[in-house]
């Protein structure tokens, strides 16, 4: 069988097409992770007092941060602009046993950011610490 030109032009911007079209669907369908730095927060007890960021809070104790998470009580990620992202993911697992050494410390988490409920969540299996500045 003989391609006429304009049969093969034709061939190859469908073919272009297909593939830009399969990309752009494989973009939209796979997030792709993100890197947010802050301090890890009980949200307990930071939703209460927003001055409870450290391990100790007010009234509770020197280790209350620690203790409430190792209770399973939800972790967040204070950024240096205010913004709190709800952690979740396999760093929540066993009663956030990955993150309960951390609470307080500063630390980037690289994960799937998205919205739940109206809240920010990021979701991770593992997390590293930074220097706080």
């Amino acid at each position: 069988m003989i391609r006429s030109p304009k049969n093969y032009v034709v061939q190859k911007v469908l073919t272009l097409l297909i593939g830009t079209t399969s990309v752009a669907v494989l973009a939209v369908t796979s997030p792709l992770p993100n890197q947010v730095t802050g301090q890890l927060v009980d949200l307990s007890c930071y939703s209460e007092n927003k001055d409870n960021i450290g391990n100790r809070h007010i009234n509770r104790g020197l280790t209350c941060a620690q203790a409430c998470a190792r209770e399973g009580f939800e972790v967040g990620l204070l950024t240096r602009d205010g913004t709190i992202y709800h952690v979740h993911g396999g760093l929540t697992a066993n009663s956030n046993a990955k993150l309960v050494p951390h609470m307080s410390e500063f630390v980037t988490i690289t994960g799937v950011i998205s919205k739940e409920k109206g809240q920010n969540v990021i979701a991770s299996d593992g997390l590293k610490e930074v220097d706080k500045e």
